[in-house]
């Protein structure tokens, strides 16, 4: 991942000014996520993922709900359940090594596709984190991908 390239922020204006809250506070404003209302939505934890774009090679910021499974960050790929996977996926697909910040805690990770045995513990999970995940489920008839994020050593 490149250091002298600042990058880009998702084109969603409402998850732009989310990644840049979070930016300029270390975290302290962002981190637990208030939705595009403005209302806190239910205390969901978020961190900011950095990928490489796998066309362009720039990096691609976007904020995105977390949980954790030991010290693994869990994300998942659920574009709201469009038939889809979101780009930010399709990008840690091609290149695994990753960028997190949580909180103030800036670090690299790699990244990875739960495999179907995994996901069938981790979903739970993450459902718990954040409900609407099984009606985006529903919605989809492509398997939604949990992603596992492991700190590099």
């Amino acid at each position: 991942m490149s250091e002298s390239t600042t990058p880009t922020d998702s084109p969603n204006k409402w998850v732009a000014d989310h990644t840049r809250a979070y930016l300029d506070s270390g975290g302290e404003e962002g981190h637990l996520w208030y939705g595009p209302d403005g209302k806190l939505a239910e205390g969901v934890p978020t961190l900011l993922l950095t990928t490489i774009g796998r066309r362009s090679g720039q990096p691609r910021r976007t904020a995105l709900i977390y949980g954790q499974d030991g010290d693994d960050y869990l994300i998942v790929a659920s574009k709201g359940g469009a038939p889809a996977d979101p780009l930010w996926y399709r990008n840690l697909v091609d290149n695994p090594e990753v960028e997190l910040q949580v909180k103030a805690d800036t670090f690299k990770a790699t990244a990875r596709t739960a495999t179907p045995e995994e996901k069938a513990r981790l979903w739970p999970k993450m459902v718990e984190v954040w409900p609407p995940y099984t009606g985006y489920q529903e919605r989809t008839d492509r398997d939604i991908p949990v992603v596992i994020l492991t700190r590099a050593s």
